[in-house]
């Protein structure tokens, strides 16, 4: 039964209001004063309170503030003895759920049982979406730590699949073989260093690009600069999120146009010439567009010259571009090798 505290300074009209709100299936408590409603209120759970707006000492809207003001408040159903909006506005603005204009006669009650069922049903239908909205939290808190659990047992089996390669390299003797696992695990790492990425942060759908490509070119600098071949490797990036395989792709790009500036763009005595350094940008050009660079100082490339080494890295850069709807562009006028690549983004910007 839906339980009803009716608050009104006049006795008669509780009793009335008692026994015809009683007729209607509520199990109604009356109180005389804003402050035995507020008191009764506390001590107590209603499903609907009722408030008279005209009470000596504490009128209806102090009533109703020090209602909302309770820890789990009902909805309030404000009741006024004119037709005067003002009255109603200001007691919808402080919180009440409806309101009902006293009258003589029946037609009063009729009114405020319409509000009263009104008002709950309008709750219920409230209540139900919280409870729907908690529950969608709760499946996505569950699912972001599957994912976050995924990632993680992804990027481990990488990194064992990449220990895998490296003990197959040092095993062997061919040196070209041993260059192309090399190079395999290289693109192992960066693969892995996306799914890594994923399962420490808060987002387990995007990476940020800045700490991806920072950790990737500390990686590819780590790999590729030694004492006697000096490598600088540079990066400057906007803080740009991508979703999974776009930051794979990238991530491979990043790693192949590196690795080839690294390997080719600098003659055998790289120490004469102070090392070489090798600069990486990420910029964000608005319009939902970003555009990557990868450039170095070395000796230059020759336009439309055919790939050295086995051209699987020519391939994978051609493959994940394709993928982010792109192309890469070599810039050879000056000196040293610029390429660049421009993909949309609107997906993960928007």
């Amino acid at each position: 039964m839906t339980t009803v505290l009716y608050i009104d300074d006049d006795a008669g009209l509780r009793r009335l209001a008692a026994r015809t709100l009683a007729r209607h299936g509520f199990d109604v408590t009356v109180a005389e004063s804003g402050v035995e409603g507020v008191a009764l209120a506390s001590a107590r759970a209603f499903d609907l309170i009722a408030v008279d707006h005209y009470m000596p000492g504490m009128d209806g809207l102090e009533t109703l503030k020090q209602l909302r003001a309770l820890p789990a408040p009902p909805p309030v159903v404000y009741v006024t003895g004119s037709e005067e909006g003002r009255i109603a506005v200001a007691a919808l603005k402080a919180g009440a759920a409806d309101y009902v204009v006293k009258s003589v006669g029946s037609d009063f009650f009729d009114l405020l049982v319409s509000a009263f069922a009104q008002v709950l049903e309008r709750t219920a239908l409230e209540r139900d979406k919280a409870a729907a909205e908690d529950q969608l939290r709760a499946s996505n808190a569950r699912l972001e730590a599957l994912l976050s659990e995924v990632n993680h047992r992804v990027a481990n089996s990488l990194q064992i699949v990449s220990a895998m390669v490296r003990m197959q390299a040092t095993a062997l003797d061919n040196a070209d073989a041993r260059l192309a696992l090399e190079d395999t695990q290289r693109r192992i790492a960066a693969i892995a260093q996306v799914h890594r990425r994923l399962y420490t942060s808060n987002d387990v759908e995007q990476v940020d690009m800045r700490e991806y490509l920072g950790a990737l070119v500390e990686e590819l600098g780590e790999t590729w600069s030694t004492p006697t071949a000096p490598r600088r490797l540079s990066l400057a990036a906007d803080p740009i999120r991508l979703s999974t395989d776009r930051a794979v792709s990238l991530g491979v790009i990043v790693t192949e146009l590196v690795s080839n500036a690294c390997k080719y763009a600098y003659p055998s005595d790289g120490e004469k010439r102070g090392g070489g350094e090798v600069r990486v940008s990420l910029i964000d050009e608005g319009d939902a567009h970003f555009r990557l660079a990868v450039e170095d100082d070395g000796v230059g490339m020759v336009a439309d010259a055919p790939a050295r080494g086995t051209g699987v890295g020519t391939k994978l850069i051609r493959a994940m571009a394709q993928s982010l709807q792109t192309n890469v562009e070599y810039d050879t006028a000056s000196r040293g090798v610029r390429s660049g690549v421009r993909a949309t983004l609107r997906a993960a910007l928007g």
